[in-house]
């Protein structure tokens, strides 16, 4: 375990419900290729917090990096009537970009 991730973990002890440092232990993670646990935590953060717009970007890429691109595509669908939801257009319009990506690579 790197330096960052170990002080990012210990935050979540005293602070176990904090968006952004479950968002950043789920960012390492992926860093780290440890796409399993990035996905453990990017899906416990998305059921938490299903207003937390950038999770469905982050969550759809290690989907994609898995192979899994059926479960990328759920994600990218679910992040867009979320940021639909929240009024945010700038992740609307990524969200929408990365999906048309993904079919885009499927076709």
């Amino acid at each position: 375990m790197n330096n960052r991730l170990e002080q990012l973990l210990e935050i979540h002890k005293e602070e176990p419900h904090d968006t952004f440092t479950r968002y950043a232990i789920a960012l390492e993670y992926n860093a780290r290729k440890d796409l399993e646990q990035a996905k453990n935590w990017f899906e416990s953060l998305r059921a938490d917090e299903p207003d937390y717009v950038p999770t469905y970007y982050m969550l759809a890429d290690v989907y994609r990096s898995s192979n899994e691109p059926d479960k990328a595509r759920a994600v990218y669908q679910a992040g867009l009537q979320a940021a639909k939801k929240v009024g945010d257009a700038h992740a609307f319009s990524e969200l929408s970009a990365a999906l048309e990506d993904l079919e885009d690579e499927l076709a």
